[in-house]
């Protein structure tokens, strides 16, 4: 600690409820031990411990050393909901089916408000495309066929993808998706930003 660091006024003065229950759980969300925390911010493991312990009372600048290597500011760290995070297991039952007509698109983590992509378990029926007019939109889309066939039409490029096989490019090039087979065609998609 730095002889500004202990002129620092303790974290506590600044209103912080618990700083080392806080710490802890931030730690925790990472998934990282005391040792990797300290590691990551120079400090050493006791350091770690006695803030988590609430044996030690840090200065602003101490936490903040500490805090840069996860890294995270000080307003984030107090200002963090733990309780509200959102959801990160889903069973099939809980992914609503957003796609058009016959065509099923389970969404994951769509009660996510704050999602960066869309992830999709799509499903095909025989026949079934997503229409005439080739799609386009911004962002950029990736998906692997899990079984069946499909056919994916990106620009002026055609192919014909089995289990395993995926494709990835820009959803700017005109778009189009058709299941010409006679068996569902199973797929798993993402697109950024998310477009569902």
């Amino acid at each position: 600690m730095t002889e500004k660091d202990a002129n620092s006024p303790p974290v506590e003065a600044a209103g912080s409820d618990d700083v080392g229950a806080r710490l802890k759980s931030v730690r925790l969300m990472h998934g990282w031990s005391q040792r990797e925390m300290a590691k990551r911010a120079g400090v050493t493991n006791a350091t770690i411990s006695l803030i988590e312990q609430g044996r030690v009372s840090p200065s602003v600048g101490s936490l903040k050393k500490v805090l840069n290597g996860i890294p995270m500011s000080l307003a984030d760290f107090f200002t963090f909901q733990f309780d509200s995070q959102p959801q990160v297991f889903f069973r099939a039952s809980e992914m609503p089916n957003v796609g058009p007509g016959p065509i099923q698109y389970r969404l994951l983590g769509a009660g996510n408000t704050q999602r960066s992509m869309s992830i999709l378990h799509e499903i095909y029926p025989p026949g079934e495309d997503t229409g005439p007019e080739l799609l386009s939109h911004d962002g950029e889309e990736g998906g692997i066929v899990v079984s069946g066939q499909l056919e994916v039409t990106v620009g002026g490029e055609v192919a014909v993808l089995g289990p395993g096989d995926g494709y990835y490019f820009s959803s700017r090039r005109p778009h189009r998706f058709r299941n010409l087979w006679d068996c569902d065609c199973v797929l798993v998609s993402a697109n950024n930003p998310p477009s569902v």
